[in-house]
């Protein structure tokens, strides 16, 4: 199991300040535990409970092995190690991860700005989010062999990244943005130029997921007025999508997944479609979540240490995420969900502390990014 340093120990129980189980302590089978939770109440997350998940990303994105490079060698001259390769993401096991633990690092600074390590984040994105070490990330994506690296859940939460920055009111975050753009503008156009070219869209619970990666994509467009890509988005995604019905829910999870193929989808679609047309798509696509007593238990994980079975708690994070964003924007439909989200929360939480670094190296960004939606 992952050691943490003395001081995070003890603040684990308060982790679950907010939040209530109701256990029956008769019950002894652990296939049960999704029915333990009786009673959930939404998840507070304070500046003590902040200062416990920055620990997260800070141990890992600069931490170089072990590394998963996905890296597409053209010859012996393209062997280098991961921080030569990647110098501003090399850390956090792989490329994908160490962005979003950047991501993780500016959403909490930005919620919390007395952060007990609030100089320590804004010395390692100094550092790392560097001019010439995004002009370097750059150089990687215009080689040969690696242009479509991390297509397209690494581009999605790259977006991500850039979206966090921009909004974030902050001197550094001034240097940043500035420093981070030619990345970030050319993911854009990458998804730009490769959207209208793919005629089918990957419906997996794992990386290469479409709408999840769109989705993201979307958020930074409208925050940052990226018409063109927009407009690349929603093409595709009404291409895709806007003649679906009946999504298999039934069918989920699958023993790997991370992401809802059917909640995903909706979430896209929700952010796309008028409320008009998104109600009247809903009712064809996943109606019985209109129904008050809807139901999908939380995803059981069987062993945290291995790096595929945890990416389930992933699952009960972004499930809660998408539950969430969908009863703030029609809670009058389907605000009845939001038990539902907190209970998925509920399930996954109280693991990110303790576990493995096959879940530590991601997790807490789907639990930080599930939090800052509810």
């Amino acid at each position: 199991m992952k050691s943490y340093p003395f001081y995070v120990l003890p603040l684990l129980s308060a982790l679950f300040v907010g939040c209530v189980i109701s256990v029956d302590k008769d019950k002894k089978n652990d296939a049960s535990e999704a029915e333990k939770v009786s009673t959930i109440e939404m998840i507070d997350l304070t500046l003590e409970q902040a200062n416990v998940l920055a620990t997260l990303p800070l141990e890992c994105v600069k931490k170089e092995y072990p590394n998963k490079l996905g890296h597409v060698l053209g010859s012996g001259d393209d062997l280098s190690e991961p921080k030569v390769l990647h110098p501003a993401f090399y850390g956090c096991f792989d490329w994908h991860s160490a962005v979003h633990g950047h991501w993780s690092m500016v959403e909490l600074l930005k919620t919390y700005p007395q952060l007990d390590e609030a100089n320590r984040i804004k010395a390692i994105l100094k550092a790392n989010l560097s001019k010439e070490n995004i002009e370097q990330e750059v150089a990687y994506f215009d080689g040969k062999h690696n242009k479509n690296y991390e297509r397209t859940y690494g581009w999605g939460w790259l977006l991500k990244l850039a979206e966090e920055i921009h909004t974030w009111d902050d001197p550094l975050a001034r240097e940043l943005e500035e420093n981070l753009k030619p990345l970030s503008d050319l993911i854009a156009q990458k998804l730009v130029d490769y959207l209208p070219k793919l005629q089918y869209p990957v419906r997996v619970g794992t990386h290469t997921n479409t709408a999840f990666g769109l989705s993201f994509a979307w958020d930074y467009a409208e925050t940052l007025n990226n018409e063109a890509l927009l407009e690349a988005i929603r093409n595709r995604a009404l291409f895709f999508y806007k003649g679906d019905v009946g999504c298999p829910l039934n069918w989920e999870p699958s023993g790997a997944d991370f992401l809802s193929p059917c909640f995903e989808e909706l979430d896209l679609m929700r952010r796309i479609l008028t409320k008009e047309e998104f109600l009247v798509w809903m009712d064809q696509f996943l109606p019985k979540l209109k129904e008050a007593d809807f139901k999908i238990d939380v995803a059981l994980v069987g062993d945290r240490e291995d790096g595929q079975l945890v990416h389930l708690d992933g699952l009960n994070f972004s499930r809660a995420w998408v539950l969430f964003g969908l009863a703030e924007q029609y809670p009058e439909e389907y605000g009845h969900l939001l038990p539902l989200a907190h209970e998925y929360v509920a399930y996954s939480f109280p693991n990110l502390m303790g576990d493995s670094y096959e879940g530590g190296h991601w997790l807490g960004s789907f639990a930080i990014y599930a939090l800052s939606t509810q």
